[in-house]
């Protein structure tokens, strides 16, 4: 069995081969993973365990707190930011059971806009194909999982920065319930919607990271078996404008869920994203949230260096008076219980995790309007979930020349049976 330290120095000469011109990560520890790929091999000569994460080489994006220096959340403006003075929660933790922390992923700025584009610290290519968007906003941790320079990568998820890089860089992502994991040093975008989860090559690892952030039991799931398993289909607004290639592999996969004894019937959820879609058509909560975050450089006037594609939207959302926020929370939360309650008939929704694959980056760096529509077509899944206070998880669709999801959706705080039926998919599918 190859040792962690050799794993470790294998990924550490790629990255230094491409030093230059490096737009994944940000920021790598070398000695410190080293000496933890060292420890994590001492425990293994002399028969010691902490867990599944033991050894498992991470990296973590960058808004999570590392003691000792600026967290920049993709930023310019917080280069020179005081140095934090303790670990974000979830680093703490994940050290504790052992992991090797390779170093902070790329991101797009304070962690706003899903395309995966930062002008800053320039943008990672997919992990497929290297002209490609990555998806965003945990663009360097879905491109380090896909390539191979990370096992695990620690993202955040506010409308679908987890799942959206991804369903497009061919890896699983997982966005448990809110709150489940501790925000605790980690940069905020919306306190409300905010969520940190696990991307990676499969169910198990995102599982076993998502214990030990949440503080669990480190017992993986079981794979649950489909047969009687009740599975809901959201058709309307959310199977719109799907690519023909996502449609067909979509609904292949489903084929294969059906035979495998799972009941399938359409379940639809328009009225509740229609409801909540008018309370936020003056500023969605992320945007409002977000613009209490960055209150004050907002409030300046002054030119700052921060990419108007995010200052944009958080500059008129500051602008929304206070009834207009309070308003979307309190339907938010009573939209939230409607759904719960909908959803008590099935077991999961299933639905494509975006409708597009990546398109190139140039086409959208040249086109305002595509950008605009690519990112609205994005979003639009995978936000349902935070929207709602849910649970769910990206799979790769197998068979794709370019990559995709299948996204499936549980109640709040039902996680890990999200995870066990997503272990049998995984199964299933061929993962």
């Amino acid at each position: 069995m190859q040792s962690v330290r050799d794993h470790l120095e294998t990924i550490l000469a790629r990255l230094a081969a491409r030093a230059g011109e490096e737009r994944v990560f940000t920021k790598l520890y070398i000695e410190a993973a080293r000496a933890a790929a060292d420890a994590a091999d001492a425990r293994r000569r002399a028969g010691v365990r902490l867990g599944p994460l033991d050894g498992t080489i991470i990296s973590i994006k960058d808004l999570f707190d590392v003691c000792g220096e600026a967290t920049t959340a993709g930023s310019l403006l917080l280069k020179d930011a005081a140095p934090a003075i303790g670990d974000a929660m979830i680093v703490r933790r994940l050290r504790q059971a052992g992991a090797v922390i390779i170093g902070k992923t790329n991101m797009t700025e304070f962690a706003f806009t899903a395309i995966g584009d930062n002008q800053h610290y320039g943008t990672p290519g997919n992990a497929t194909d290297a002209d490609r968007i990555p998806g965003g906003s945990s663009s360097g941790a879905g491109v380090s999982v896909g390539e191979g320079t990370s096992e695990i990568s620690i993202g955040s998820d506010t409308g679908g920065s987890i799942r959206i890089p991804a369903a497009l860089n061919g890896v699983v992502g997982f966005k448990p319930t809110a709150r489940r994991v501790p925000l605790t040093g980690a940069f905020p975008l919306s306190a409300t919607l905010d969520s940190v989860g696990p991307l990676a090559r499969t169910v198990a690892q995102c599982a076993a990271a998502d214990a030990v952030m949440a503080g669990e039991d480190l017992a993986l799931p079981a794979p649950l078996a489909l047969a009687g398993l009740r599975i809901g289909l959201p058709r309307g607004v959310l199977f719109g404008e799907t690519e023909g290639a996502v449609a067909a592999a979509f609904e292949r996969c489903l084929g294969k869920i059906e035979q495998a004894g799972a009941r399938v019937a359409d379940l639809s959820i328009d009225d509740l994203i229609a409801d909540l879609r008018a309370v936020t058509k003056r500023g969605s909560i992320a945007a409002m949230e977000g613009a209490e975050v960055h209150a004050d450089w907002l409030a300046a006037g002054a030119p700052v260096p921060v990419d108007p594609h995010v200052s944009g939207p958080l500059s008129r959302a500051a602008m929304l008076p206070t009834p207009v926020y309070i308003r979307a929370l309190r339907r938010r939360a009573a939209l939230a219980a409607a759904t719960d309650e909908r959803l008590t008939s099935v077991d999961v929704l299933a639905l494509p995790t975006t409708p597009v694959t990546a398109p190139t980056i140039v086409s959208l760096a040249q086109d305002a309007g595509l950008r605009d529509r690519t990112e609205g077509l994005l979003l639009r899944n995978t936000q349902v979930a935070n929207q709602f206070d849910l649970c769910a998880i990206s799979l790769p669709i197998p068979g794709m020349a370019l990559p995709a999801g299948l996204m499936l959706v549980a109640r709040h705080g039902h996680d890990r049976r999200l995870l066990s039926i997503a272990a049998e998919v995984e199964r299933l599918l061929g993962g």
